[in-house]
């Protein structure tokens, strides 16, 4: 019990992090990522959605998408615990 409340916190962490890095709230990224493992499906217009509030133009975007999900990949991987999530492949190096 200790050791998931540790891994937990750990997780709640580094999520926060992420999100100050990236301008996004913590809450909203949690959901973008439980999505993501409860279905094993990476959604592209969910990452769009996002994103969205930081109204930035399509280009400025599609970069701050590649950095977020630069960050967000071996995140999604470990928690994930050995499961293939389909279309996250595309943003791995």
């Amino acid at each position: 019990e200790g050791y998931e409340r540790f891994k937990a916190e750990k997780n709640a962490r580094e999520l926060a992090v992420i999100a100050e890095k990236h301008g996004l709230s913590p809450d909203a990224l949690q959901g973008f990522i439980d999505s993501i493992l409860s279905r094993r499906v990476f959604d592209p217009d969910a990452l769009t959605e996002l994103l969205h509030p930081l109204g930035l133009g399509w280009k400025v975007r599609a970069q701050k998408e590649l950095e977020l999900m630069d960050d967000l990949t071996t995140l999604l991987r470990k928690q994930a615990e050995g499961q293939e999530i389909s279309g996250l492949e595309v943003y791995e190096r």
